[in-house]
């Protein structure tokens, strides 16, 4: 049986890098490189009773570098970011740390998640620190405050929201905090001379700056920049995006952790130049000690992840478009993935029925059209023991949201199945027999696997049969190497 692991070394990115600087130089310099970082504070971070590291990493489209410095005319113009100049988190991530080390699990957050932000109301997730921070501005400066003043203390509000934001959404308490602006993609790609990536498919994408041929290709950092921000034209949207994310991180680190990096002065050079111009860490985390503590993830495990989500496509009532998430749901889902409960204990008090998951038989069938997502889906089940029935492309009848069916509605198994996915709907179907269990994904689904499903060989060697029109089942396509640092090279994405 595969498990779903992957190298520890695979962290977030810009953290991964950070450590490894800390770590590759033998601790020579470590103070000059702490003392340089920029720092955060006021954050109000920590109180978690779980002993867990819980960080929040994010991205945003910041036009000045980490210590509030204006960009030159040349790097704004790699950054292919417009005139127009905001305070937006386009990449937020919670990672966590158990406190025995031995594994990380970071868990992806859509921008365009609709949540409720502390002091605003319901909003995109992504406009929670620079809607805040502006409204902070505005009042410190109506009310005599200097421009620095108020520029300090109104971004130390934004992020202070955004914490909230993401412990509201998830129940996780943030212990530490880091942020990159646009100009860090940029300069630690540079510094490692160009980061791999694969296409399924040529790109075109003005808004972004994306003009890719199909394959494995090689970007240096301002192609690297649009990779990782365009959205738009993507079947999946932000979705995709965060897969591209993911996969870039992942295709980073492992340029990081390559003996030409490492043993060349001069890219070490540049990358500690890079993580000091562009990365912000919480004053009261000691980077050092926590770089300790990676070490003892040798032998351990890191995940991707995404929440679940309810619609892509969703809309306001005044016609903003948004990702519709259920608070309750991430929240289950999340806890699940940490293997405790969230704060939320009313929320998470329910001991789940117990499943001899060896005993049930799960068919998935793609009714999306991400090639291989179905494969990746039954992976990540016979990895919790599910017996892997047939796989393939969906012929029976249409469904426009991710669904699981067994012969009633309330069978434990399939309840267990919806939940294992990220909590898809149950729905009876009398053809399945007790024991029998199909899994139908639609474009809405963001569970499990749901970022391995990109290899375009996949779908197309195991669609000839559905799962819903036979009980035979055939040799499922492989599915795609998992995310790592150590593949022999980039997954092919959207």
């Amino acid at each position: 049986m595969r498990t779903k692991t992957s190298p520890a070394r695979i962290a977030v990115a810009v953290l991964s890098v950070l450590v490894l600087l800390v770590t590759g130089f033998a601790w020579r310099g470590v103070d000059s490189l702490r003392n340089s970082l920029a720092t955060a504070s006021g954050l109000g971070l920590g109180g978690g009773k779980d002993g867990a590291i819980d960080i929040l990493m994010v991205g945003t489209d910041s036009r000045t570098d980490a210590h509030g410095n204006p960009l030159s005319q040349s790097e704004l113009d790699s950054l292919r970011a417009g005139e127009e100049v905001a305070s937006n988190t386009d990449t937020i991530i919670l990672i966590r740390v158990p406190n025995d080390g031995s594994s990380a699990t970071a868990i992806s957050i859509p921008r365009d998640a609709y949540v409720n932000v502390p002091g605003i109301g319901m909003s995109k997730i992504n406009a929670a620190f620079g809607a805040t921070k502006e409204t902070e501005r505005l009042k410190l400066v109506n009310n005599g405050s200097s421009d620095s003043d108020a520029d300090k203390k109104s971004t130390e509000a934004g992020r202070t929201a955004l914490i909230g934001a993401v412990g509201n959404l998830t129940g996780i308490t943030v212990d530490h905090y880091a942020e990159v602006g646009l100009l860090g993609f940029v300069l630690l790609t540079n510094a490692v001379g160009g980061v791999d990536v694969c296409l399924n498919a040529p790109v075109d994408e003005p808004m972004s700056g994306a003009n890719f041929a199909a394959g494995k290709q090689t970007l240096d950092g301002a192609d690297a920049l649009s990779f990782v921000r365009q959205r738009h034209d993507l079947p999946r949207g932000d979705l995709d995006r965060i897969v591209r994310q993911q996969v870039f991180m992942a295709s980073l680190v492992s340029k990081v952790l390559s003996a030409k990096t490492l043993s060349d002065p001069g890219k070490l050079s540049q990358l500690t130049s890079a993580v000091q111009r562009s990365v912000v860490i919480d004053d009261d985390w000691d980077i050092i000690e926590f770089a300790k503590q990676l070490q003892n993830l040798a032998g351990g495990k890191v995940q991707f992840e995404t929440i679940p989500v309810l619609d892509i496509n969703g809309m306001t009532d005044y016609g903003e478009s948004i990702v519709k998430v259920d608070p309750k749901a991430v929240k289950k889902y999340i806890a699940g993935l940490v293997g405790a409960d969230s704060e939320d204990s009313e929320e998470t008090s329910e001991a789940p029925t117990t499943v001899n998951a060896s005993s049930i038989t799960v068919d998935v069938a793609n009714a999306s059209d991400i090639a291989g997502l179905a494969s990746g889906v039954s992976e990540a089940l016979s990895a919790l023991g599910y017996k892997q029935g047939q796989v393939g492309n969906n012929t029976g009848s249409d469904v426009s949201e991710s669904t699981v069916f067994a012969k009633s509605a309330d069978d434990d198994a399939a309840l267990a199945v919806a939940e294992a996915l990220g909590g898809l709907t149950v729905k009876a179907d009398s053809s399945l027999s007790s024991g029998k269990v199909r899994v139908v994904i639609a474009e809405d689904y963001s569970g499990p696997q749901s970022a391995d499903a990109v290899s375009p060989s996949e779908g197309a060697t195991s669609t000839t049969e559905s799962a819903s029109t036979t009980e035979t089942s055939p040799t499922p396509a492989p599915p795609g190497p998992p995310i790592d640092a150590a593949s022999n090279g980039p997954r092919c994405v959207n």
